[in-house]
């Protein structure tokens, strides 16, 4: 039988979603790439998909792993339309930085 020292519980699992968000968070305010923003981004986005997990476990029932599937979608389409962008940003200056982006409007 386990103790309760080795059990892995809710608060185990909501500090390291609120650590990776943290540091997604921080990648997306310090950062000027905009594939490292994107990285950022999608680390957040699964910090987020961490805490539905792990309510949705803890609740006992399947609400969180549904969310998790839009949450994913989401991230899969931001990908998408992320590098997209990026792919424009690099053919018109040769270069990805965040400041290239205003430069789209027409």
């Amino acid at each position: 039988m386990l103790s309760s020292i080795g059990e892995i519980g809710l608060n185990h699992y909501l500090i390291l979603s609120a650590a990776l968000f943290c540091i997604g968070m921080f990648g997306v305010l310090m950062r000027k790439n905009a594939l490292v923003i994107l990285m950022s981004i999608e680390l957040m986005l699964n910090a987020v998909n961490i805490s539905f997990v792990a309510f949705s476990r803890y609740q006992n029932n399947l609400d969180g792993f549904v969310m998790v599937f839009f949450v994913m979608a989401v991230a899969a389409a931001e990908a998408a339309v992320g590098l997209a962008l990026a792919v424009a940003i690099f053919k018109r200056f040769r270069e990805i930085n965040i400041r290239f982006f205003e430069h789209l409007k027409g």
